[in-house]
């Protein structure tokens, strides 16, 4: 970055203010289609999140050497996971 030159900030090329102060007007009302019981009907209501786990895990507290959990971490990401299906084998 040249030192003479200020950093620009990026613009998400909106116009927040403006939707936030906009208010319906009744002439606007004609344009929303109405609702129908079939409309309705097919609607869904999205919770989001996880489904729920038929076996949830725990969380505990384990100490283990330094070099154990350095060996595991060097088999790359999802080492955890590895280390749970070996230790439920036994």
């Amino acid at each position: 970055m040249n030192a003479n030159k200020p950093a620009s900030h990026r613009s998400l090329q909106s116009d927040l203010l403006r939707s936030d102060t906009h208010r319906v007007q009744p002439e606007e009302y004609e344009e929303l289609p109405e609702l129908t019981d079939e409309m309705l009907a097919r609607a869904k209501v999205n919770k989001g999140g996880r489904p729920v786990s038929a076996n949830p895990r725990k969380l505990i507290s384990l100490r283990l050497p330094a070099d154990v959990i350095e060996r595991w971490k060097a088999t790359g990401a999802g080492w955890q996971t590895r280390m749970a299906e070996r230790l439920s084998k036994v």
